[in-house]
């Protein structure tokens, strides 16, 4: 065996046992980080949920104050947008 047999093969399998390993690990690792949530994903988040509370609390505030001027407003899902006392293709 000659010299650029030997180092063919020691390239070969350094690539193959070293290499390729540590490519595999490092976006395996990658893919495991970037899984989870950092901190500001979190913040985020709580922010969103924060905000999603309060629209809600106001829509039901809304629908409070709406139910108290005109009961009839809200039949119940099988009640069709027809049999409301207003029409709502107007614009004021």
């Amino acid at each position: 065996m000659d010299m650029g047999e030997f180092l063919t093969v020691a390239v070969v399998l350094g690539i193959l046992f070293i290499g390729l390993p540590w490519i595999i690990l490092h976006y395996i690792t990658r893919w495991k980080q970037s899984a989870s949530l950092t901190g500001e994903d979190e913040k985020l988040l709580d922010e969103l949920h924060y905000t999603a509370r309060r629209l809600e609390d106001r829509l039901n505030t809304i629908e409070r104050i709406v139910s108290a001027d005109h009961p009839e407003w809200k039949l119940g899902s099988s009640a069709a947008p027809e049999a409301l006392d207003y029409d709502i293709t107007r614009r004021n």
